[in-house]
């Protein structure tokens, strides 16, 4: 199997990834999963859509991942994972579709308006 590269969105982080068969090392930024990732919720985030194939130990994924914070990366991370095993496999995409790890989340952050504190808190009113 040649390398697949695949790349996720979340909020305003990017992850770029590339996936070969190997014996299941993540690396993230050029340093390890769980040195990047300390959270064991983060870890589990993005091994979700292995996990649920039944196939975590069966390629080697190297991340290049930008933007945003960690929680947002990893969700990143899963995208990504999710396209390129689908890249693999069509067949893999029953199984992940309706778990919802190919589908990106649109939500973002609301830009802060003016003649308010924040994107929709106003002001303290006052009386007097």
């Amino acid at each position: 199997m040649a390398v697949v590269n695949t790349i996720g969105r979340r909020k305003k982080s990017i992850a770029r990834i590339y996936m070969s068969e190997g014996k299941g090392g993540v690396t993230v930024n050029n340093r390890e999963l769980t040195t990047y990732f300390p959270s064991e919720i983060l870890q589990t985030i993005v091994n979700q859509p292995l996990s649920a194939l039944g196939i975590k130990g069966s390629y080697d994924i190297k991340v290049n991942v930008t933007g945003g914070g960690i929680a947002g990366q990893a969700e990143a991370i899963r995208l990504a994972i999710s396209r390129a095993l689908v890249e693999v496999n069509p067949e893999y995409r029953l199984t992940l579709k309706p778990e919802g790890f190919l589908t990106r989340d649109p939500r973002m952050v609301e830009r802060k308006k003016y003649g308010r504190r924040k994107a929709r808190r106003k002001f303290q009113f006052s009386k007097r």
